[in-house]
Protein backbone atom coordinates (compact mmCIF):
# COMPACT_ATOMS: atom_id res chain seq x y z
CA UNK A 1 0.00 0.00 0.00
CA UNK A 2 1.00 3.51 -0.62
CA UNK A 3 0.68 5.93 2.22
CA UNK A 4 -0.27 8.74 -0.58
CA UNK A 5 -2.74 6.45 -2.29
CA UNK A 6 -4.61 5.29 0.78
CA UNK A 7 -7.66 6.96 2.25
CA UNK A 8 -8.97 5.81 6.08
CA UNK A 9 -12.60 5.59 5.89
CA UNK A 10 -14.88 5.44 9.31
CA UNK A 11 -18.07 3.80 9.48
CA UNK A 12 -21.49 5.51 11.08
CA UNK A 13 -24.78 4.32 12.66
CA UNK A 14 -25.80 0.59 11.09
CA UNK A 15 -22.44 -0.69 11.64
CA UNK A 16 -22.70 -1.54 15.27
CA UNK A 17 -23.25 -5.62 16.68
CA UNK A 18 -22.91 -7.03 20.08
CA UNK A 19 -19.13 -7.95 20.73
CA UNK A 20 -17.52 -5.46 18.41
CA UNK A 21 -14.03 -4.60 19.74
CA UNK A 22 -14.02 -7.47 22.02
CA UNK A 23 -11.41 -9.77 20.22
CA UNK A 24 -9.27 -6.34 19.38
CA UNK A 25 -9.07 -5.56 23.12
CA UNK A 26 -8.51 -8.82 24.28
CA UNK A 27 -5.22 -9.26 21.73
CA UNK A 28 -3.83 -6.17 21.91
CA UNK A 29 -3.28 -3.74 24.69
CA UNK A 30 -3.27 -0.58 22.71
CA UNK A 31 -6.67 -1.33 22.11
CA UNK A 32 -7.64 -1.52 25.32
CA UNK A 33 -6.62 1.13 26.62
CA UNK A 34 -9.06 3.43 24.37
CA UNK A 35 -11.88 1.24 25.47
CA UNK A 36 -10.38 1.83 29.38
CA UNK A 37 -10.27 5.39 28.50
CA UNK A 38 -13.70 5.62 27.11
CA UNK A 39 -14.97 4.27 30.16
CA UNK A 40 -12.96 6.53 32.78
CA UNK A 41 -14.39 9.24 30.59
CA UNK A 42 -17.96 8.52 30.39
CA UNK A 43 -18.93 7.61 34.01
CA UNK A 44 -20.10 3.66 32.71
CA UNK A 45 -18.97 0.54 30.92
CA UNK A 46 -19.12 1.31 27.13
CA UNK A 47 -16.68 -1.57 26.88
CA UNK A 48 -19.16 -3.70 28.71
CA UNK A 49 -22.37 -2.37 26.93
CA UNK A 50 -20.26 -3.19 23.45
CA UNK A 51 -19.56 -6.05 23.74
CA UNK A 52 -22.45 -7.89 26.13
CA UNK A 53 -25.22 -5.53 25.04
CA UNK A 54 -27.60 -5.68 25.80
CA UNK A 55 -28.71 -4.99 22.11
CA UNK A 56 -31.47 -2.45 22.55
CA UNK A 57 -29.33 0.04 24.75
CA UNK A 58 -26.33 -0.49 22.41
CA UNK A 59 -28.75 0.47 19.19
CA UNK A 60 -30.05 3.77 21.20
CA UNK A 61 -28.13 6.53 19.35
CA UNK A 62 -27.16 7.89 22.56
CA UNK A 63 -25.06 4.43 22.95
CA UNK A 64 -24.34 3.97 19.30
CA UNK A 65 -22.53 6.77 18.30
CA UNK A 66 -19.64 6.54 21.11
CA UNK A 67 -19.03 2.80 20.61
CA UNK A 68 -18.83 3.15 16.82
CA UNK A 69 -15.93 6.18 18.13
CA UNK A 70 -14.58 4.49 20.08
CA UNK A 71 -13.80 1.05 18.02
CA UNK A 72 -13.00 2.72 15.47
CA UNK A 73 -10.11 4.85 17.42
CA UNK A 74 -8.79 1.21 18.88
CA UNK A 75 -8.29 0.18 15.20
CA UNK A 76 -6.70 3.44 14.27
CA UNK A 77 -4.88 2.95 17.05
CA UNK A 78 -3.52 -0.36 16.73
CA UNK A 79 -2.64 0.42 12.72
CA UNK A 80 -0.63 3.61 13.94
CA UNK A 81 1.34 1.09 16.31
CA UNK A 82 2.08 -1.28 13.96
CA UNK A 83 2.76 0.60 11.17
CA UNK A 84 3.88 4.28 12.73
CA UNK A 85 5.12 5.86 9.45
CA UNK A 86 2.13 5.36 7.63
CA UNK A 87 0.25 8.13 6.93
CA UNK A 88 -2.45 8.57 4.78
CA UNK A 89 -3.54 10.95 2.22
CA UNK A 90 -7.52 11.83 3.09
CA UNK A 91 -10.10 10.51 5.87
CA UNK A 92 -13.34 10.49 5.79
CA UNK A 93 -16.20 9.00 7.91
CA UNK A 94 -20.04 8.68 6.60
CA UNK A 95 -22.43 10.76 8.81
CA UNK A 96 -21.09 10.26 12.43
CA UNK A 97 -18.06 8.72 11.13
CA UNK A 98 -16.99 11.69 10.75
CA UNK A 99 -16.08 12.35 14.16
CA UNK A 100 -13.37 9.35 14.24
CA UNK A 101 -12.33 10.71 11.10
CA UNK A 102 -11.50 13.70 13.07
CA UNK A 103 -9.66 11.92 15.72
CA UNK A 104 -7.70 10.41 12.81
CA UNK A 105 -7.05 13.63 10.83
CA UNK A 106 -5.60 14.68 14.37
CA UNK A 107 -7.87 17.62 14.22
CA UNK A 108 -9.59 17.07 17.15
CA UNK A 109 -8.23 14.89 20.10
CA UNK A 110 -9.92 11.52 21.40
CA UNK A 111 -11.41 12.14 24.56
CA UNK A 112 -12.64 15.90 23.31
CA UNK A 113 -14.59 13.72 20.14
CA UNK A 114 -16.20 10.97 22.49
CA UNK A 115 -17.54 14.09 24.82
CA UNK A 116 -18.65 15.72 21.73
CA UNK A 117 -19.91 12.79 19.79
CA UNK A 118 -22.00 12.08 23.34
CA UNK A 119 -23.27 14.99 23.18
CA UNK A 120 -24.21 14.46 19.66
CA UNK A 121 -26.29 11.44 20.57
CA UNK A 122 -27.82 12.85 23.40
CA UNK A 123 -29.63 16.00 21.54
CA UNK A 124 -30.18 13.96 18.90
CA UNK A 125 -32.30 11.27 20.54
CA UNK A 126 -34.24 14.28 22.41
CA UNK A 127 -35.02 15.99 19.00
CA UNK A 128 -36.27 12.73 17.90
CA UNK A 129 -38.43 12.16 20.96
CA UNK A 130 -40.03 15.47 20.65
CA UNK A 131 -40.41 15.42 16.55
CA UNK A 132 -40.80 11.44 15.63
CA UNK A 133 -39.93 10.87 12.31
CA UNK A 134 -38.69 7.96 10.19
CA UNK A 135 -36.10 6.69 7.63
CA UNK A 136 -36.36 4.33 4.77
CA UNK A 137 -33.85 2.60 1.92
CA UNK A 138 -34.45 3.28 -1.61
CA UNK A 139 -32.88 1.03 -3.77
CA UNK A 140 -32.81 1.34 -8.00
CA UNK A 141 -33.54 5.28 -8.16
CA UNK A 142 -31.08 7.77 -9.03
CA UNK A 143 -30.76 10.99 -6.96
CA UNK A 144 -32.29 13.60 -8.65
CA UNK A 145 -35.41 11.24 -9.07
CA UNK A 146 -35.56 10.78 -5.63
CA UNK A 147 -35.36 14.59 -5.12
CA UNK A 148 -38.44 15.30 -6.84
CA UNK A 149 -39.83 12.44 -5.36
CA UNK A 150 -38.97 13.80 -2.06
CA UNK A 151 -40.25 17.55 -3.13
CA UNK A 152 -43.48 15.95 -4.72
CA UNK A 153 -44.32 14.16 -0.93
CA UNK A 154 -43.08 16.84 1.04
CA UNK A 155 -45.61 19.29 2.78
CA UNK A 156 -45.45 22.59 5.06
CA UNK A 157 -44.51 21.09 8.51
CA UNK A 158 -43.91 17.65 6.94
CA UNK A 159 -40.59 17.33 5.23
CA UNK A 160 -38.71 14.49 3.75
CA UNK A 161 -35.60 14.61 1.65
CA UNK A 162 -32.41 12.44 0.59
CA UNK A 163 -30.47 12.06 3.72
CA UNK A 164 -27.60 9.36 2.53
CA UNK A 165 -26.25 9.04 -1.03
CA UNK A 166 -24.49 5.95 -0.12
CA UNK A 167 -23.67 4.33 -3.23
CA UNK A 168 -25.11 4.11 -6.92
CA UNK A 169 -28.11 2.60 -6.27
CA UNK A 170 -28.44 2.77 -2.64
CA UNK A 171 -30.23 6.27 -1.22
CA UNK A 172 -31.56 6.44 2.22
CA UNK A 173 -34.39 9.63 2.57
CA UNK A 174 -35.65 11.18 5.83
CA UNK A 175 -38.06 12.96 7.28
CA UNK A 176 -41.68 13.13 8.82
CA UNK A 177 -43.68 10.01 9.14
CA UNK A 178 -46.78 11.14 6.69
CA UNK A 179 -44.10 12.72 4.29
CA UNK A 180 -41.99 9.29 4.36
CA UNK A 181 -45.17 7.33 3.52
CA UNK A 182 -45.90 9.25 0.62
CA UNK A 183 -42.46 9.54 -0.52
CA UNK A 184 -42.07 5.21 -0.05
CA UNK A 185 -45.61 5.22 -2.48
CA UNK A 186 -43.49 7.59 -5.25
CA UNK A 187 -41.19 5.52 -5.11
CA UNK A 188 -42.36 2.36 -6.01
CA UNK A 189 -44.28 4.03 -8.77
CA UNK A 190 -40.79 5.70 -9.55
CA UNK A 191 -39.57 2.37 -10.22
CA UNK A 192 -37.94 1.30 -7.18
CA UNK A 193 -36.64 -2.12 -6.82
CA UNK A 194 -36.73 -1.76 -3.25
CA UNK A 195 -38.43 0.88 -0.45
CA UNK A 196 -37.70 -0.38 3.22
CA UNK A 197 -38.48 1.77 6.02
CA UNK A 198 -35.72 1.51 8.88
CA UNK A 199 -36.08 0.57 12.40
CA UNK A 200 -35.37 4.04 13.80
CA UNK A 201 -37.70 6.20 15.54
CA UNK A 202 -35.00 9.76 14.49
CA UNK A 203 -34.92 11.31 11.00
CA UNK A 204 -31.06 11.86 10.74
CA UNK A 205 -29.93 14.77 8.46
CA UNK A 206 -33.18 16.30 8.27
CA UNK A 207 -35.03 19.38 9.23
CA UNK A 208 -36.39 17.50 11.88
CA UNK A 209 -32.92 17.91 13.35
CA UNK A 210 -33.21 21.22 13.52
CA UNK A 211 -34.52 21.43 17.22
CA UNK A 212 -30.50 19.71 18.00
CA UNK A 213 -28.78 21.97 15.92
CA UNK A 214 -28.04 25.37 17.75
CA UNK A 215 -26.95 23.48 21.19
CA UNK A 216 -25.31 21.11 18.85
CA UNK A 217 -23.14 24.09 17.63
CA UNK A 218 -22.40 25.27 20.39
CA UNK A 219 -20.70 22.15 21.67
CA UNK A 220 -18.48 21.97 18.15
CA UNK A 221 -17.60 25.35 18.62
CA UNK A 222 -16.74 24.78 22.12
CA UNK A 223 -14.53 22.03 21.21
CA UNK A 224 -10.84 22.34 20.88
CA UNK A 225 -10.62 21.94 17.22
CA UNK A 226 -7.21 22.45 15.42
CA UNK A 227 -6.02 22.60 11.69
CA UNK A 228 -5.85 19.22 10.52
CA UNK A 229 -2.47 17.63 10.31
CA UNK A 230 -4.84 15.43 7.52
CA UNK A 231 -7.16 16.72 5.20
CA UNK A 232 -10.58 15.46 6.28
CA UNK A 233 -13.31 15.26 3.62
CA UNK A 234 -16.68 16.35 4.81
CA UNK A 235 -20.10 14.54 4.36
CA UNK A 236 -21.40 17.99 3.27
CA UNK A 237 -18.85 19.63 1.54
CA UNK A 238 -17.51 16.57 -0.08
CA UNK A 239 -14.24 18.58 -0.30
CA UNK A 240 -10.67 18.09 1.13
CA UNK A 241 -10.77 20.24 4.54
CA UNK A 242 -7.96 21.18 6.68
CA UNK A 243 -9.21 24.83 8.25
CA UNK A 244 -10.49 24.06 11.66
CA UNK A 245 -13.08 26.36 10.66
CA UNK A 246 -14.70 24.66 7.86
CA UNK A 247 -14.39 21.54 9.47
CA UNK A 248 -16.05 22.80 12.28
CA UNK A 249 -18.96 24.34 9.84
CA UNK A 250 -18.94 21.14 7.75
CA UNK A 251 -19.70 19.64 11.26
CA UNK A 252 -22.24 21.74 12.13
CA UNK A 253 -24.25 21.40 8.83
CA UNK A 254 -24.27 17.49 8.43
CA UNK A 255 -27.03 17.34 11.00
CA UNK A 256 -29.70 18.40 8.99
CA UNK A 257 -27.99 17.49 5.56
CA UNK A 258 -27.59 15.27 3.30
CA UNK A 259 -24.30 12.98 3.39
CA UNK A 260 -22.66 13.02 -0.04
CA UNK A 261 -20.51 9.96 0.67
CA UNK A 262 -20.50 8.94 -3.16
CA UNK A 263 -19.51 12.28 -3.68
CA UNK A 264 -16.92 12.13 -1.26
CA UNK A 265 -15.00 8.45 -2.43
CA UNK A 266 -14.93 9.79 -6.32
CA UNK A 267 -13.01 13.26 -5.01
CA UNK A 268 -10.73 10.84 -3.32
CA UNK A 269 -10.34 8.58 -6.13
CA UNK A 270 -9.80 11.99 -8.71
CA UNK A 271 -7.41 12.62 -5.77
CA UNK A 272 -5.56 10.41 -6.30
CA UNK A 273 -6.49 7.72 -4.04
CA UNK A 274 -6.67 3.63 -4.70
CA UNK A 275 -7.05 2.08 -1.54
CA UNK A 276 -9.62 2.38 1.40
CA UNK A 277 -8.83 1.45 4.71
CA UNK A 278 -12.19 1.44 6.44
CA UNK A 279 -11.79 1.06 10.19
CA UNK A 280 -14.30 0.02 12.58
CA UNK A 281 -16.88 -2.82 12.64
CA UNK A 282 -19.23 -4.39 9.74
CA UNK A 283 -17.60 -3.61 6.49
CA UNK A 284 -20.68 -1.68 5.86
CA UNK A 285 -18.29 0.98 4.02
CA UNK A 286 -16.40 -1.71 2.30
CA UNK A 287 -19.34 -3.06 0.36
CA UNK A 288 -20.36 0.83 -0.65
CA UNK A 289 -16.89 1.44 -2.30
CA UNK A 290 -16.94 -1.85 -3.93
CA UNK A 291 -19.77 -0.22 -5.82
CA UNK A 292 -19.07 3.57 -6.08
CA UNK A 293 -15.45 2.76 -7.26
CA UNK A 294 -15.10 -1.15 -8.43
CA UNK A 295 -11.89 -0.76 -9.33
CA UNK A 296 -10.53 0.62 -6.20
CA UNK A 297 -9.20 -1.57 -3.49
CA UNK A 298 -11.24 -1.63 -0.22
CA UNK A 299 -9.65 -3.24 2.99
CA UNK A 300 -12.35 -3.67 6.18
CA UNK A 301 -10.00 -3.89 9.63
CA UNK A 302 -11.80 -4.18 12.97
CA UNK A 303 -11.02 -7.92 14.58
CA UNK A 304 -7.19 -9.26 14.76
CA UNK A 305 -8.27 -11.41 12.03
CA UNK A 306 -8.37 -7.96 9.52
CA UNK A 307 -4.76 -7.39 11.13
CA UNK A 308 -3.46 -10.93 10.14
CA UNK A 309 -4.83 -10.52 6.40
CA UNK A 310 -3.10 -7.24 6.34
CA UNK A 311 0.31 -8.55 7.21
Amino acid sequence: MDPEQTAFVFPGQGSQAIGMGRELAETFLTARQVFEQADALLGFSLSGLAWNGPEQELNDTLNTQPALLVHSTAVLRVFQEKYPDFHPAYTAGHSMGELSALVAAQALGFEDALRLVRRRGELMKAAGETNPGGMAAIMGLDIPTLDRVCAEASQPGEVVQVANDNSPGQVVISGAKPALERALELAQKSGARRAIPLAVSIAAHSPLMTQAQAAFSRAVQQAPFTNARLPLVGNVSASPLIAAAEIQADLQAQLTSRVRWVESVRQMVQLGVTTFIEMGPGGVLTGLLKRIEPNAASIALGTPADFEKLV
